[in-house]
């Protein structure tokens, strides 16, 4: 790990909204207000004509637009290599995309702190390793130093704390570690973590969630309510309009966000010049969510199962993410968990506070004395320790009939373990002569391949020859503390290996990620 020069931030990097924080003068994580004073920046993109591109505008004014022009819900599409965009005849991906968003918030940040060198950008716990890399490639692309990949209820746990006055300090605790359980339900992304920590080591004992379910799925089922109203009452689907749809959405939005301050709210809708008027109480948007709903519920008790942790066990439940001020979720986590959640939060901002506590916390560790940072803080942070946990089983393909082509998943690192983790195994070739050793690596626990995602392959090229089947094949299978993973493969006999950053599908290597970079240091950010 190495620090460039300038600030050092935290990022969370968000589906529907974005934010940057930074530690103050007196070690206070801090949201800073983008260029209108928002503490959020809407991740909602508008391509414009030469290079001009318009970051955080409104839904309204993003509805104005072509819609091929308008780009929204880009965290979702992380990570898969078969995602694309064309804007001004060139093919953009995700992560150039998601780029865009970091160099608004990088632009209006800069105004106030100055050059930003080095940023740690928050994930979902169950984003997978592909998800993590691209995201990392974001910041890459966006010019920054992406010191390090930083799971978000790990981060909203670190805020918890510093709210606490425990992090860093003796005193600030009980005796025995502390259990926190993380429900964070964000704009397009869930994720429940049970995190056990005293003042100077946090540790993640379980994980779980989905990196598709959010609030906005909540609002996407009030548009297609209505939708369906105004379609059974005028014979047309406004959402077949992507310029109709937008401005639909936007008003569902605005009514689940008043549904939760009221009890009913009414949406006027106008399409091709016809209107609906429709009157949504709030029990009925609740039963039409119920499913939505459970999902978080089932996923949250069986992370408390995972953790091995009973809810009377628990000494705070922390809600993260604007989603969860919706009523019927704050009532069904404290029902599971049988515990009131903790007040004093900001749903909103204590994610990008807790990725800029860690950075402080990194920069403490790795700059020392040459940091920026008060000693008081850099003293109290550079004792803390932090351990995670994998979200995903990680396995490699085995032949169990080399005839027929067939193999299974075998699990070589389970789900919610320890990191960093190495394991080693050893496997045999399948027939002589054998020129080359592939290893398909995988992320999932069923023992179906197909069942699983493939990440890529680890290849073992020019064997010795005559080599017999059922030669031994020794396989390591690394986790880093962020969640990458790394695999060496070697042939016993001959000592002859591989060892590489997984070969996966899709994906931007070293060069694509360079002209990227290029290609948005032209761009206009607005």
């Amino acid at each position: 790990m190495h620090f460039e020069k300038g600030q050092t931030v935290g990022v969370d990097l968000g589906t529907t909204y974005s934010t940057l924080a930074q530690l103050d003068d007196e070690g206070n994580p801090v949201a800073l207000p983008n260029e209108d004073g928002d503490l959020e920046t809407a991740s909602l993109i508008v391509l414009g004509a030469d290079g001009s591109v318009i970051v955080g505008p409104s839904r309204m004014r993003a509805a104005m637009e072509a819609p091929e022009n308008v780009v929204e819900r880009i965290k979702r599409h992380m990570g898969e290599h078969e995602f694309k965009r064309t804007y001004e005849g060139r093919a953009i991906t995700p992560e150039f995309l998601s780029a865009l968003i970091l160099m608004k918030l990088r632009q209006d940040a800069e105004k106030r702190i100055g050059a930003i060198g080095n940023a740690v950008i928050t994930v979902p716990y169950y984003f997978n390793d592909s998800r993590r890399k691209a995201t990392q490639d974001a910041g890459r692309i966006a010019g920054l130093n992406v010191i390090d990949i930083i799971n978000e209820p790990t981060a909203a746990t670190l805020t918890y704390a510093w709210l606490r006055k425990e992090l860093g300090t003796s005193d600030g605790a009980p005796g025995k570690p502390r259990r926190t359980l993380v429900f964070d339900l964000g704009g397009g992304t869930f994720d429940v973590t049970v995190v056990e920590y005293t003042p100077a080591h946090f540790r993640v004992l379980a994980t779980g969630g989905d990196f598709k379910l959010g609030g906005v799925d909540w609002s996407d089922r009030l548009m297609d309510y209505v939708a369906d109203r105004f379609r059974d009452r005028h014979g047309e689907d406004p959402r077949d309009s992507l310029a109709a749809r937008q401005v639909l959405f936007n008003d569902c939005d605005t009514a689940k966000h008043e549904l939760s301050e009221q009890q009913d709210t009414v949406i006027n809708f106008r399409h091709e010049g016809k209107a609906i008027t429709v009157r949504i109480t709030r029990p009925e948007f609740q039963k039409m969510t119920a499913d939505l709903l459970q999902r978080t519920a089932d996923t949250t008790e069986l992370v408390l199962q995972e953790a091995k942790c009973r809810p009377e066990e628990l000494d705070a439940v922390v809600l993260v993410g604007g989603s969860t001020l919706m009523p019927q979720v704050r009532s069904m986590v404290e029902d599971v968990t049988d515990t009131k959640p903790f007040d004093e939060i900001s749903p909103f901002t204590a994610v990008a506070q807790g990725a800029a506590i860690h950075a402080a916390i990194l920069e403490a560790k790795h700059r020392g004395e040459d940091s920026e940072l008060a000693e008081k803080v850099r003293k109290m942070l550079g004792a803390v320790k932090q351990e995670n946990v994998n979200s995903h089983a990680l396995g490699v393909v085995v032949t169990i009939d080399a005839e027929k082509g067939k193999g299974r998943n075998r699990v070589m690192i389970p789900k919610n373990t320890r990191l960093p983790f190495h394991k080693e195994q050893v496997f045999k070739t399948i027939r002589d002569n054998q020129e080359r050793i592939t290893i398909q690596v995988l992320e999932g626990d069923a023992p179906d391949p197909f069942a699983c995602s493939l990440l890529g392959k680890c290849r073992v090229r020019g064997l010795p020859e005559g080599l017999p089947k059922g030669s031994l094949v020794e396989v390591s299978y690394a986790f880093d503390t962020a969640g990458r993973i790394t695999v060496t493969a070697r042939e016993k006999s001959s000592g002859k290996e591989a060892t590489i950053e997984i070969e996966r599908r899709g994906g931007l290597d070293d060069e694509q990620i360079d002209a990227y970079a290029k290609l948005a240091a032209d761009y206009r950010i607005e």
